[in-house]
C-alpha cells in the first residue's frame, strides 16, 4: 500500500481539498487525514475571471501560479504523503474541439513539495477520443467494493452522485473484479449542479452559496425556464458524456425576471431534473443513490432528488465515506494507479475506445 495525498480544486472554486488515502491502486486500505485551504475573495475572483481560458490566454500564468502556490501550501500539512495526485484547476473543457485545460504545472509542484506528483490526468483520454471526464467513477467502484467489505453496502449495483459545480453520476457494480471490467461502471455528467446556484448567489447577494438551500426552499421553480432548459439536445446524447462548467451559460440570464428565491428554486429544479433526465442511461436501477459533494448539504436539492428518483437517496456518510473529500481521495487513488500503469478511464466512463492509463509523473529530483 502507498500513502498518497490527493488534491482537488473543483468547479465550485471555493478552495483546495486534500486527503490522504492508503491504496495499491485497486483496493482501498484505509482513509487518512484531510484538509482544506479556502481561496480568498481576490483569489476566487482571479479564478472566476479566467474560466473559459485556454493555455495561450494571458490570464493563465497568474492562475497557474495561484493554483501551484495554494496546493504547495496545503501539502506542507501532510509530510507523511509519499505521492501527490494533483488535478489542477479546470478552466476549459471541450473534448470534441480544443481538448481540456487544467491550470497548474506538476513539475513545479513536485519541486515545491519535494515529492513525486502525478498530474494532467485528462489529456491522454481526450487525445485518444474520450471525453476526459468524469474521472472519479473507477474510484467510486473502489469505494463501493470497500463498503461491501465493511458490511455497509450489499454486493449490488449502486450509484454515486457527485454534486459539485457540475453533477456527475457513477453506476458501479462492486461484485465486478476490477473497475475496468465489462459491466463494472457506467458514468456521465448529468448537468449543472452547484455552479449556477453559487454564481447566482455571488451576483445577487454577494454570498458564496445558498446555505443549506434556505433561499431555494422559500421559492417556487419556474416551469417555463425548466422546460426550456431540459429541451437542450445535450440531454438526448447517450452516456458517457461530459460538460464544461459554463456549457449552459444562458441559464442565468433566463432567470433575470425572477426574484432571488424563485431563481434559486429554479436552479435546484434544474440540477435535480438533469439527474432524472439521465436516469434512462443507467444499465439497471441502482439499489440506492449516494450523494457526495457540496450539494448534499442543500436540503432543497436533496428533497428534489428524492422526489424525482424512485430509490433511496442519502449522503455517502451513511456508508462511512467523507462526501467533502471523496474527489480529493479519488485523485490520490488515481495517482497510485498511474504509477502502477493501471487504467484510470474506459469506454463506459469517458467513451474512450480502450481503457487508458493517463496522467504524467513528475519527480522532484528531475526538476532542479
Amino acid at each position: 500500500m502507498i500513502r498518497a495525498l490527493g488534491m482537488m480544486s473543483g468547479t465550485s472554486l471555493d478552495g483546495v481539498d486534500a486527503a490522504l488515502i492508503d491504496t495499491d491502486g485497486v483496493r482501498i486500505g484505509g482513509f487518512g487525514r484531510s484538509g482544506f485551504r479556502a481561496y480568498g475573495d481576490n483569489e476566487s475572483a482571479i479564478l472566476h475571471d479566467a474560466l473559459g481560458s485556454w493555455r495561450d490566454a494571458p490570464a493563465v500564468p497568474e492562475v497557474a501560479r495561484l493554483i501551484e502556490a495554494s496546493h504547495a501550501d496545503l501539502a506542507t500539512d501532510f509530510p507523511e504523503a509519499e505521492l501527490i495526485g494533483f488535478h489542477g484547476q479546470t478552466l476549459a473543457h471541450d473534448p470534441r474541439g480544443r481538448g481540456t485545460h487544467q491550470a497548474g504545472d506538476g513539475f513545479r509542484l513536485a519541486a515545491a513539495t519535494g515529492r513525486p506528483v502525478v498530474w494532467d490526468f485528462r489529456s491522454e483520454d481526450v487525445r485518444r477520443g474520450g471525453e476526459g471526464a468524469p474521472l472519479v467513477p473507477f474510484f467510486h467502484w473502489a469505494c463501493a467494493e470497500w463498503a461491501v467489505g465493511q458490511g455497509a453496502l450489499p454486493p449490488a449495483p449502486v450509484a454515486f452522485l457527485n454534486l459539485g459545480g457540475v453533477g456527475n453520476i457513477s453506476w458501479v457494480d462492486p461484485s465486478a473484479t476490477a473497475p475496468e471490467a465489462p459491466g463494472a461502471c457506467l458514468a456521465f455528467d448529468t448537468g449543472p449542479a452547484n455552479a449556477p446556484l453559487n454564481d447566482l448567489m455571488r451576483r445577487r447577494r454577494r454570498q458564496a452559496r445558498d446555505e443549506g438551500g434556505a433561499l431555494a426552499t422559500s421559492g417556487q421553480a419556474n416551469a417555463q425556464v425548466l422546460a426550456d432548459f431540459l429541451s437542450n439536445p445535450w440531454f438526448d446524447r447517450p452516456a458517457p458524456k461530459s460538460l464544461d462548467r459554463d456549457q449552459f451559460a444562458d441559464l442565468l440570464p433566463s432567470l433575470d425576471r425572477l426574484g432571488d428565491a424563485d431563481a434559486a428554486a429554479t436552479l435546484v429544479a434544474v440540477a435535480a431534473s438533469s439527474v432524472a433526465k439521465g436516469w434512462r442511461w443507467l444499465p439497471a436501477p441502482p439499489s440506492q443513490v449516494l450523494i457526495c459533494g457540496g450539494g448534499r448539504r442543500n436540503a432543497a436539492l436533496m428533497a428534489a432528488l428524492s422526489a424525482h428518483l424512485d430509490v433511496p437517496v442519502q449522503p455517502v456518510e451513511e456508508i462511512g465515506l467523507d462526501g467533502d473529500m471523496l474527489e480529493a481521495q479519488a485523485f490520490g487513488w488515481l495517482a497510485v494507479r498511474v504509477m502502477r500503469g493501471l487504467p484510470i478511464s474506459g469506454p463506459t466512463t469517458t467513451g474512450v475506445p480502450q481503457p487508458v492509463c493517463g496522467g504524467r509523473i513528475s519527480h522532484p529530483r528531475k526538476n532542479g
